[in-house]
């Protein structure tokens, strides 16, 4: 997939962008070079290659999941407009 000068420019006003020719012309450049990364990326076989979710085999380091904060709902409850139930009652703005 290719853009033209014109896709560029209909993409600048639609994004409220003023381009020069020589940004448009450059905006086209960068991004006709993405479009040609994309599609090597997409021609590539991956047939048998298992998903990852970080390119290193690590583990992550993990803390202790200690509480390290007291509770103070009702300290900050205690100045709202509204509570009920521990929840914040807020007026119905959407019918």
């Amino acid at each position: 997939m290719a853009l033209t000068l014109a896709d560029v420019e209909k993409i600048a006003k639609l994004s409220r962008l003023n381009l020069s020719d020589a940004e448009a012309a450059q905006t086209l450049s960068e991004l006709n070079g993405i479009f040609e990364l994309v599609e090597k990326m997409q021609s590539v076989n991956t047939d048998g290659v298992e998903p990852m979710a970080h390119p290193h085999e690590i583990a992550l380091r993990l803390r202790e999941d200690a509480v390290t904060e007291t509770n103070e709902r009702d300290r900050y409850q205690a100045v709202a407009p509204l509570v009920e139930n521990g929840m914040y009652l807020v007026p119905k703005v959407i019918e």
